[in-house]
């Protein structure tokens, strides 16, 4: 019998999810803990180290399915037919979402057994220059320098700050804002709108234990838009979070703006913003500042 002893995923394992995430260079914008911790209970995140190898996987909508095995490059096969051997003793299908572009390759090649392997472009992240991202400069973002303006006009007395445990509580009173206001529009039967904010309220409640760098810009004495972020690899950081008054005309863009050039310019070569998921106005939205690469991410399905 083939034993992979899972658990759920919990603070506790933030030095041994660390460990492999930091043991290579990774681009995919889901391989940080803060990421995992967030999303853990929509999708029944849970994980295993067996022989010096880190397995996780996860449930939801009816669908199991695991993340890339994390390990030694010597271990690729092996801890492949370790997840097919669980998957078939467990009654499960075999499959695998989320898979770096040299994982489903690797996997594609496989001799001893026949994958599908598919791209998912409702989940490739965008990726952008940092430098671009803090100056907006060039034609091609004249736009988003337009938008940039048009709030310090309008709101001249606006101040960025970088989050600290003082305005946590006032971030935590923007996030619930947020939150009501969706769930009081076409959000409110969306099970992952609640579970957002509570993975955020999370890492707000744990901010110094997560280790994310944060920024929120503050307006009359309220805290109107606020983001954070943490390093992905050497070059690159990633954005979980950036929510914004969506009745202050700019705000998204003085956020995005004014977090990479006060947090990250001259950090980081590159900004992940994550995936669209496939919705047409976020898709829109992301594409307007240009990215200057997208992280292709996988699905593999065995064929039995």
């Amino acid at each position: 019998m083939m034993i992979i002893d899972f658990h759920a995923l919990s603070q506790a394992d933030k030095p041994l999810v660390d460990r492999y995430f930091h043991s290579r260079y990774y681009e995919n914008a889901h391989f940080t803990f803060t990421n995992l911790f967030m999303w853990r209970e929509p999708f029944q995140l849970q994980l295993a180290e067996e022989d010096g190898v880190l397995y996780m996987r996860c449930e939801a909508g009816g669908k199991a399915w695991f993340l890339q095995p994390f390990g030694p490059e010597g271990k690729f096969a092996e801890s492949v037919q370790r997840v097919v051997d669980w998957c078939r003793e467990n009654g499960h299908a075999v499959q695998f979402m989320g898979l770096e572009k040299a994982f489903a390759t690797r996997m594609s090649e496989l001799s001893d057994y026949s994958f599908v392997v598919e791209g998912n472009r409702d989940e490739e992240d965008y990726v952008y220059l940092a430098d671009k991202l803090a100056t907006l400069s060039g034609r091609k973002l004249h736009a988003k320098k337009n938008h940039l303006n048009a709030f310090h006009k309008l709101y001249p007395q606006a101040e960025y700050l970088p989050i600290t445990e003082d305005i946590i509580p006032a971030c935590k009173q923007e996030l619930d804002r947020w939150y009501a206001l969706r769930v009081s529009t076409t959000e409110q039967h969306n099970p992952f709108i609640a579970a957002e904010r509570q993975g955020i309220r999370e890492v707000f409640d744990n901010y110094a234990f997560f280790g994310v760098e944060g920024g929120a810009i503050r307006l009359d004495g309220r805290i109107i838009a606020f983001t954070f972020g943490e390093k992905l690899n050497d070059d690159t950081v990633v954005v979980h979070v950036e929510k914004a008054d969506p009745n202050l005309r700019g705000a998204f863009t003085a956020i995005n703006q004014s977090y990479i050039a006060n947090t990250w310019q001259g950090r980081v070569t590159y900004v992940n913003r994550e995936e669209d998921m496939g919705l047409p106005g976020l898709r829109h939205a992301k594409e307007s500042y240009k990215p200057v690469k997208m992280i292709e991410k996988f699905t593999a399905k065995l064929a039995e």
